[in-house]
């Protein structure tokens, strides 16, 4: 049985839909999802738990700038929102998983480390930013937000206008020692949330915030391998992965192997913005020596972790 297992939750763990994103909302989606977390640490896995922030550092964004207009209040920068968010995130998975715990008698604590991930700051992702953050603008109000602030912008699906970041891959966590002694002492750990803080070194090899967007289960990837994770466990919007999605021949996959699963991302099979790059973070923890990937929902967490669902992804 694998003992260390690290779990990227996304953002249905957190916002269900569009009627429930109160704060109060997200910690009721995040107390579902914990007591599926509890249910694994109960069956005796040690887990490293990740989380999704791109609606909430949304709403930061847009609380500094309704801030900046109505009372003149600095704006927040985007690596500030990253580390608000991994607090704010991390104590409500925290508290959840406290009274969880307390409920099933589990002598576990749960601790959320705020966590800086270093990107390359010649990734050429920098070159050509592609994340969208932040609220929509017309057409007048993003030339406005150019001039002003220098941002790169796009157009997004006929929505309207959005600020554009670049997304770079991660290159190492900073706080990887502390998070693995955490581990070592049998604390359940929430790291890396929104893919961590993403920084750069500067001329003088000191740490910088940049305003970037880390893709959350690349960065997870790399944990897992970091912390020689047995399993590395992906939690979606779907039970298991499905090879022509919303087609009328849909499949479940329950088994595939690195190659194949390399073949269905060459076929089109998974959708950038959201399957393939899950998909993609599975392979490269197995190719940098990982063992088992595991691919479901929150709720069938543990049914999943049994073998009775969800999609597994082995080396081969």
């Amino acid at each position: 049985m694998p003992r260390l297992t690290v779990i990227a939750i996304g953002g249905n763990s957190l916002i269900r839909d569009e009627q429930h994103k109160s704060v109060r909302d997200q910690y009721e989606a995040v107390v579902e999802t914990s007591r599926h977390i509890a249910g694994i640490v109960q069956q005796g896995y040690n887990v490293v738990i990740t989380h999704g922030n791109g609606p909430q550092v949304g709403f930061i964004l847009l609380r500094s700038e309704i801030a900046e207009k109505v009372a003149g209040l600095h704006p927040v920068p985007l690596d500030s929102c990253g580390a608000d968010t991994q607090g704010a995130i991390g104590y409500q998975i925290q508290q959840a998983l406290h009274n969880e715990f307390l409920q099933r008698g589990i002598d576990r604590q749960a601790v959320t480390v705020v966590t800086q991930v270093l990107v390359d700051q010649h990734d050429p992702a920098f070159q050509n930013p592609s994340k969208p953050v932040g609220s929509f603008y017309t057409k007048e109000e993003i030339d406005q937000k150019v001039a002003q602030e220098g941002w790169t912008v796009a157009e997004d699906a006929g929505r309207g206008w959005r600020r554009v970041v670049p997304s770079p891959m991660p290159v190492a966590i900073v706080e990887l020692d502390a998070i693995k002694h955490l581990t070592e002492a049998n604390f359940v750990v929430i790291a890396a949330g929104g893919g961590g803080i993403p920084v750069v070194r500067n001329n003088e090899g000191l740490l910088e915030g940049v305003a970037a967007v880390i893709d959350k289960d690349y960065a997870t990837s790399l944990l897992a391998t970091n912390l020689e994770a047995d399993l590395f466990v992906i939690s979606t919007a779907v039970e298991k992965v499905c090879v022509n999605y919303r087609k009328p021949d849909e499949r479940g996959v329950d088994r595939m192997t690195v190659s194949e699963a390399k073949a269905y991302a060459e076929q089109g099979q998974f959708a950038k913005g959201s399957m393939l790059p899950k998909i993609k973070a599975a392979i490269a923890f197995l190719e940098r020596g990982g063992q088992q990937a595991l691919i479901t929902n929150p709720e069938s967490l543990e049914r999943a972790l049994a073998g009775d669902t969800g999609t597994r992804i082995v080396r081969g």
